[in-house]
């Protein structure tokens, strides 16, 4: 065991736990392990730290996952002021456990704090309440190849008041729950609707933050898409109404026909994803010429119908790497490499959940031992 493992179990040790007096039966884990729906079935416990403007953070708990109790005036209800993460667990071959770069889900939490008004919880502490959860509900780790172990940390305004202004009591949490694949039909080439009318963000907003009032925004133009028989929606910036951002929950990526894989750049209105960060990489490692920009809408779909452009992929924690069959709009609908899945697109996708699950060497150090 690595000292950044005996260090993060020190870490952990902090945490009061309170075992649930009503954890699943053995019969009734194996049944919802067995083909459980994105979000739906969680484990037995969560974490609990709370912060107030007096104490910092205190008050390190597991306790039986359960119902949360909120005055009717919590400043969150009112006023939108949390944030949130996502990143799995996974169970290697050897029956161990282990998280793909929480360090930099911890510092994508920090920053999102800060944007949102709400205190920064320190990396130790991030990485230490998945130890302390994952290490009581270990069980709950599924062991079945392309299944893992969700996990949400989030942070919320817990005082009760109504004035505008940072709360003075915030609660950070985690839930895990056990998944499958995030789309009902595996991987397998997803249209997208472009959203023309409708923005996630704008300069100066919170677009680079992880708060659940971006994802309210994305909401009314996703069910446009599956209006449009689209499984998913891709958005504009809201400056120009012209260049491609990011999906309601993903990244995007675009492949050349000489190799380039190209990305909008991070411009602040584009959450700064830990996948798309790591294909980046995985490209770079493969001497593949990677390129952040904008990209024009017209300018892709051009690029599509010409051959230029010969796939096009999402990619984020849930679905890890998802390839794009066709992108559609007021106006156009391009299929995109006669609908199929592209070799790049799964040789990433292959060679990164590899990685995550352990059976593909870990060059760069980004799996941390949870359990």
């Amino acid at each position: 065991m690595s000292t950044t493992e005996l260090n993060l179990e020190a870490l952990a040790s902090a945490f009061e736990v309170f075992p649930s007096d009503t954890p699943a039966s053995d019969d009734d884990r194996a049944r919802e392990l067995d083909a459980p729906r994105f979000g739906t079935v969680f484990t037995d416990h969560m974490v609990r730290i709370s912060w107030s403007v007096d104490a910092g953070w205190h008050d390190r708990r597991v306790v039986k996952y359960g119902p949360l109790e909120l005055d009717p005036a919590s400043a969150v209800l009112h006023y939108a002021q949390e944030i949130f993460e996502g990143l799995k667990a996974y169970r290697h071959p050897d029956g161990s456990v282990w998280s793909f770069r929480p360090e930099a889900n911890a510092a994508r939490l920090q920053r999102s704090a800060r944007r949102l008004a709400l205190p920064e919880l320190s990396t130790e502490d991030f990485l230490a309440s998945l130890v302390a959860l994952v290490s009581q509900d270990r069980q709950w780790v599924p062991e079945r190849d392309g299944f893992s172990l969700y996990l949400r940390p989030f942070m919320y305004a817990s005082e009760a008041f109504l004035g505008v202004r940072p709360s003075h009591s915030v609660e950070y949490l985690v839930i895990a729950s056990p998944v499958g694949s995030y789309f009902a039909d595996g991987v397998k080439p997803v249209s997208i609707w472009v959203a023309q009318d409708f923005h996630r963000a704008g300069n100066g907003g919170t677009g680079a933050a992880k708060c659940g009032g971006n994802y309210a925004a994305s909401l009314q133009p996703q069910i446009e898409a599956y209006d449009k028989g689209c499984e998913q929606v891709a958005f504009l910036d809201a400056e120009q109404n012209t260049y491609l951002e990011e999906l309601g929950g993903m990244n995007i990526f675009a492949v050349r026909a000489d190799g380039t894989l190209e990305t909008p750049k991070l411009t602040g209105t584009i959450l700064e994803g830990i996948t798309r960060s790591s294909i980046l990489q995985l490209a770079s490692d493969r001497g593949r010429k990677v390129v952040e920009r904008r990209i024009a809408l017209t300018e892709l779909l051009d690029d599509i119908r010409s051959g230029d452009v010969v796939e096009v992929f999402a990619c984020g924690t849930a679905a890890v790497i998802t390839p794009i069959g066709s992108l559609k709009g007021d106006g156009f609908d391009v299929e995109i490499g006669g609908g199929e899945p592209g070799e790049l697109t799964m040789a990433l996708r292959e060679e990164l959940t590899g990685i995550q699950t352990g059976v593909v060497e870990d060059r760069h150090g980004w799996m941390t031992r949870l359990a």
